[in-house]
């Protein structure tokens, strides 16, 4: 019995210490429910500069954020880049009534389990908003990054 504990312990910490990406590292497998409920695989999105937005409705500079990010969706949604939001909030119709006032068009995921999400738990997320940049071979160059830093990458792709 103290071994399975033990063993119980050391997975547990082990996936939690590993769970912050860092710089360089691949995306995440990960697949969340959309907004019609369909499972999206993130990594359908290879091969685009693809920036994972994580967000709630509840929170206040999210929403202020959502807006930025839907004009830079308008200005290079057609020039590779993709903007994955995910919701971590825990009422599916909030999080659907934030997407419509906000006028998102993006591909919006839900992981409903708020700080306690798998997917928050895998990017190492404890503040919102946060936002993870990949390039087209799927690694990480950017976290948090500025609005500025996502138009220079996209910019880079044209040389």
């Amino acid at each position: 019995m103290k071994n399975i504990v033990i063993l119980f312990i050391c997975y547990f910490f082990c996936n939690y210490t590993d769970a912050q990406i860092k710089i360089g590292d691949p995306l995440p497998i990960i697949n969340l429910p959309n907004y019609l409920n369909k499972e999206v695989e993130i990594l359908d999105f290879e091969g685009k500069i693809i920036l994972v937005d994580f967000w709630a409705s509840w929170c206040a500079p999210c929403r202020k954020a959502n807006k930025k990010l839907v004009g830079l969706y308008q200005e290079y949604g057609s020039k590779n880049l993709e903007i994955v939001g995910i919701s971590l909030d825990t009422d599916r119709a909030k999080w659907q009534n934030a997407i419509a006032k906000d006028k998102i068009e993006y591909t919006q995921l839900i992981d409903p389990y708020g700080f306690e999400a798998k997917s928050a738990i895998q990017f190492g997320v404890d503040a919102l908003p946060a936002s993870y940049l990949f390039d087209q071979a799927g690694k990480l160059i950017a976290i948090n990054p500025t609005e500025q830093e996502i138009k220079n990458q996209l910019n880079h792709l044209k040389h």
